[in-house]
């Protein structure tokens, strides 16, 4: 598989002109531009506002849900494949070398924006309106990039670029209410699976419960699926998944002879201490000491 260490690499590769900046690449969607390239990974970041025409775009090997006003984000070292990819007249494509971040507060900040990891079917869709700001800021973007560059070049589009993350965050947020009815039924599948996952005593055989495992079995990524939950319920997937198992914990301490270790072991915890601090965290007391408790 092709790893690009740079953009000058990836613009050759598909006949494009050469960036205007070695560390950052703006493409304006013009007729007749079609992308085409085998599975690959790169050093760079990308956001795109895009209208898809024809062709398609696999992100960690899933099809992205392509609509009308759709926003894309890559981050470095995830699989890519684009074949015949031919979008409608207007949109962008923004490409930054990871390095580019390098002193600015953005190379921590754009860590915690999860839709870099989502997967199939968890695009951004956009409302006309949101498509319109969006535009602007690519247009203010596509406005420096064609300036000669200077010290103050950097700064100004990456302050762009931080709007566009932001608004990102927000319109997502505005997608998860509008398909609550979607997200509530992620819900109900997600306690069914747990729930299941709990009576049928995989902890012995699988371990605990990953947020991966969950997110696999509901078809969707790790971090699109923590976030639908935190919407609906106000707990990540990773805080339900412990809520469950220390509700098992309560009931098998009140319930088993077995020690504290026994039990923490039979729910497929292998450090003692996790188990213990976890336990602390959600009832306000060491297992030992609720244990304790219950025959007082």
């Amino acid at each position: 598989m092709r790893h690009f260490k740079s953009l000058s690499e990836m613009h050759r590769e598909n006949g494009l002109p050469a960036p205007e900046h070695p560390m950052l690449s703006l493409l304006r969607i013009t007729p007749g531009l079609v992308l085409n390239f085998a599975e690959f990974t790169c050093d760079c970041y990308l956001i795109g506002l895009k209208n898809i025409k024809a062709g398609h775009w696999l992100y960690g090997r899933t099809k992205f849900d392509h609509e009308k006003g759709s926003m894309v984000f890559w981050k470095p070292r995830q699989v890519i494949e684009i074949e015949n990819l031919e979008l409608e007249e207007g949109g962008y494509i923004l490409l930054f070398h990871e390095d580019f971040l390098l002193g600015n507060v953005l190379q921590k900040e754009i860590q915690k924006y999860a839709f870099f990891d989502y997967e199939t079917d968890e695009a951004l869709h956009l409302s006309p309106k949101e498509e319109k700001t969006i535009a602007r800021l690519f247009e203010s973007i596509d406005t420096e990039y064609g300036n000669n560059q200077d010290e103050f070049s950097k700064d100004i589009i990456l302050v762009n670029v931080w709007s566009i993350l932001k608004y990102a965050e927000r319109f997502y947020k505005r997608q998860f209410i509008n398909r609550q009815a979607l997200i509530g039924k992620t819900v109900t599948t997600f306690n069914k699976l747990l729930s299941d996952y709990i009576h049928d005593d995989k902890f012995l055989k699988e371990g605990l419960p990953s947020v991966g495992y969950m997110a696999s079995a509901l078809n969707m990524s790790p971090r699109y699926l923590s976030n639908a939950l935190k919407i609906e319920t106000g707990k990540t997937a990773q805080e339900l998944i412990h809520i469950a198992l220390i509700t098992v914990a309560k009931n098998k301490l009140r319930e088993s002879e077995d020690n504290v270790s026994e039990i923490a072991f039979s729910l497929g915890f292998e450090n003692m201490s996790y188990f213990s601090k976890l336990f602390k965290k959600e009832v306000g007391k060491t297992p030992k000491d609720f244990k304790k408790e219950l025959f007082n």
